[in-house]
């Protein structure tokens, strides 16, 4: 996995969400994302809804920028009580890390509550038909259930 120096994530604001409809116009993307628009192209309907994102507080919207440059968002919302993770990069970005490093870097900031207080985290890759190899298959998962 290539090594992403400068990605920060900052929170997302409305001013960010122009150069983000623009990523989720991608047919490649389209076809590979879980959620999609009835109509991509209709920016107003795009810049409403994730308006009201932005001020929904069970919603934790960041936006993902390398070398000072936004390439995608990444978001947590939750779904039946359960929380789900989405993010969307910029097509020119695929394959670089970025999803990984900012998934990393998001989980870090989540405060997630885990009722045994046993929970790790480590090594994320995010996986996908981008550029690079296949990670090493896993050899050793220690699962600890109370």
């Amino acid at each position: 996995m290539t090594k992403t120096p400068s990605l920060i994530l900052t929170t997302t604001v409305k001013d960010d969400l122009e150069l983000l409809f623009e990523f989720q116009l991608n047919p490649e993307a389209i076809y590979l994302a879980a959620f999609t628009p009835k109509d991509p192209h209709d920016r107003a309907a795009y810049i409403e809804k994730y308006t009201k994102f932005l001020g929904d507080p069970t919603i934790h919207m960041q936006t993902i920028h390398v070398n000072d440059r936004i390439v995608g968002s990444i978001a947590r919302f939750y779904i039946e009580g359960d929380a789900e993770i989405t993010y969307w990069i910029d097509r020119p970005y695929w394959g670089q890390g970025i999803a990984s490093s900012a998934l990393t870097r998001f989980l870090k900031m989540e405060n997630f509550h885990m009722p045994s207080g046993k929970f790790a985290l480590s090594g994320f890759r995010v996986f996908g038909k981008g550029a690079g190899a296949a990670p090493d298959t896993v050899q050793r998962v220690i699962v600890l259930r109370g």
